[in-house]
């Protein structure tokens, strides 16, 4: 079973679908894999938990 994982910001459902389409279809084509057996796991992470540059990510985007 292989695993793809991603960790990134909000998404919308619809994003999440494509990216799941996307990822799946190009691991597929690299490894000849049956899709059915590729898991596409999507972690989303609020900015006030991501550290950048020694900030948090919520307080990059308000100075922006």
């Amino acid at each position: 079973m292989p695993v793809i994982t991603l960790e990134t910001a909000r998404l919308s459902r619809e994003q999440k679908a494509e990216l799941s389409e996307k990822l799946t279809a190009d691991f597929v084509a690299v490894t000849k894999m049956p899709k059915k057996n590729v898991y596409v796991f999507i972690k989303e992470n609020e900015s006030d938990n991501v550290g950048v540059g020694g900030r948090l990510l919520s307080d990059l985007h308000k100075s922006e």
